[in-house]
């Protein structure tokens, strides 16, 4: 496990089989993203990419609340300069995904509580997002005269439609787990309380399948969104050749013809 303390939190981050387990812990202050805790969370994501022994990650946070956005005062100089509010290395991956290398290995988030700004960053930029019931959702950057910076302009628009996603950036008013839910930002709501554990079920179905697989299947999926359906598809013979070369698509063969279920190691 990798750990550091301080009064501007921390990003916990633990490996459990194949599962990389990486947690906001800034309890007292409802999970306020600090910049130490940006730059801890964009190590934390070049590990779950770069560690050939992680086959899945899963987001969560510490205490009732995910997260109640990040400590405004100390990013808006950066903000107000041109720079990056979040300046991850180049080469780094980039947590909210806007810019490569992006992230081939899946993620699911387990989110809670109040979810505001850059929660609904994280989860957009994400795979799969598990919800309690109980979260409140708000992207309240337009009450404090500035714009959402991390995604949520064009993935609420792709997501959800024009309407349903200018409803709130347009207003910054909250919404509930099931109006996330029907609007396509979360994909299971659950009791508070739960939402971990079932993150951590839809987390472990992830790591056994075979990961080279699953990375083709989000960077297939990603370039569709990217470059349209018809750049996907010119892929998909190319890639389905590079994967059946693995010893993970020898594996599954197997498995098929022995009816049993595979067992890989991504290679």
């Amino acid at each position: 496990m990798v750990e550091t303390s301080s009064d501007d939190g921390r990003i916990k981050v633990e490996q459990r089989d194949n599962i990389l387990l990486m947690g906001i812990d800034r309890p007292a202050k409802l999970n306020g993203f600090s910049p130490k805790m940006i730059a801890e969370l964009g190590e934390a994501y070049v590990m779950l990419e770069n560690d050939k022994t992680v086959f899945c990650g899963l987001l969560y946070a510490e205490g009732k609340h995910f997260s109640a956005g990040i400590d405004l005062p100390k990013f808006a100089g950066r903000m107000a300069a041109g720079q990056r509010a979040f300046p991850f290395p180049e080469g780094q991956i980039d947590p909210m995904s806007l810019r490569p290398p992006f992230r081939t290995t899946p993620l699911v988030v387990a989110v809670q509580g109040i979810c505001f700004t850059i929660t609904i960053e994280l989860m957009l930029a994400a795979d799969i997002v598990v919800a309690a019931s109980d979260c409140r959702f708000a992207q309240v950057e337009v009450k404090r005269g500035i714009m959402t910076a991390g995604g949520p302009t064009f993935r609420m628009v792709e997501r959800a439609g024009w309407g349903n996603a200018m409803r709130y950036l347009l207003t910054g008013e909250e919404f509930s787990a099931d109006t996330a839910f029907r609007l396509g930002f979360a994909q299971e709501v659950v009791e508070p309380g739960r939402q971990f554990e079932r993150a951590l079920e839809i987390a472990t179905t992830i790591a056994v399948q075979a990961p080279l697989a699953v990375s083709a299947t989000i960077a297939n999926a990603r370039l569709a969104i990217e470059q349209g359906p018809a750049a996907a598809v010119a892929e998909i013979i190319p890639t389905q050749q590079r994967l059946l070369a693995s010893e993970d698509a020898k594996e599954g063969l197997r498995s098929f013809v022995e009816r049993r279920a595979g067992r890989y190691h991504g290679r």
